[in-house]
């Protein structure tokens, strides 16, 4: 027997998504601060080693709730508009409505991960003080430093990640023959982000080394542009470089999908069935 695939409305999206984001870069700050100081030119124990690992945990939890929300509220938006395309035609349907969804996050997104990577590796030591330091530098474009380098690295993830996530599910739920309980899908979130996360470490690379670098500061060379980025780091350091940090991102990812997906699930399941927030 079947049952009809309720999709949440806006304010449940922005509820679930902010409880996820919120719950995953909490739980896992340490592992994403060791992976950007892998990434770091100047090396791990330069930026800061295993100290102050919860160094701009601050900048993150701003990020969290709002990235979050604005990518499941234009995900599930676009995915359900789309739903009645046959099929076959799905796994394209989760790739742009994915793809999308990471576009909006980044607006919220891309500041507050300059702010939290600047912080992490010591280039400066307070939330306030990265704040300014990167305004009196930059100016406002300053925040939105490796904005198109994120989005290039998101979009590829996603392209990756929610296909393969929708898959699994559906073909669990299947074989079980029931609609697929939350822990369930956390399951599927680990194994699909892990996935995802290893194939586009790369891109990683490139997006903490641009969002690292300062016009004008002599204590971090300069890095701008996809393409130029990657080519400068394969030839001053290496192929290998561009997999710096891809154990520790592959780990937190994959922890981070069963607790970002599962926590969203199991919030918009609840919110779903108890008619919480069902006001449109």
């Amino acid at each position: 027997m079947t049952r009809e695939i309720k999709t949440p409305n806006m304010t449940q999206c922005l509820v679930a998504g902010g409880f996820a984001g919120m719950a995953v870069d909490t739980a896992l700050y340490p592992l994403d601060t060791i992976k950007t100081r892998l990434q770091a030119r100047n090396g791990f124990i330069a930026s800061g080693g295993f100290r102050g690992i919860y160094s701009g945990l601050s900048s993150a939890i701003i990020g969290s709730a709002p990235g979050a929300s604005m990518f499941f509220l234009t995900y599930e938006q676009i995915k359900s508009s789309l739903s009645s395309l046959p099929a076959q035609q799905q796994p394209f349907v989760h790739m742009f409505a994915a793809s999308a969804g990471e576009v909006a996050a980044c607006l919220v997104r891309v500041p507050t991960e300059v702010i939290k990577q600047r912080l992490q590796t010591r280039h400066h030591n307070t939330l306030k003080g990265a704040v300014q330091g990167t305004y009196a530098a930059e100016g406002l474009l300053g925040f939105y430093r490796g904005y198109l380098t994120q989005v290039v690295r998101e979009i590829p993830f996603t392209c990756i990640q929610f296909p393969i996530y929708e898959y699994l599910k559906l073909a669990y739920a299947r074989r079980m023959g029931r609609p697929i309980r939350s822990y369930e899908a956390a399951m599927c979130g680990s194994v699909a982000g892990g996935i995802a996360a290893a194939v586009t470490t790369p891109l990683d690379v490139v997006k903490t080394r641009v969002m690292l670098s300062t016009k004008g500061v002599g204590q971090s060379p300069e890095y701008s542009g996809i393409v130029a980025t990657l080519s400068r780091i394969a030839r001053e350091e290496g192929a290998r470089a561009l997999f710096s940090g891809i154990v520790p991102r592959t780990v937190w990812i994959s922890i981070g999908g069963f607790v970002f997906l599962g926590s969203y699930e199991k919030v918009k399941s609840v919110l779903l069935e108890t008619g919480l927030l069902s006001h449109r």
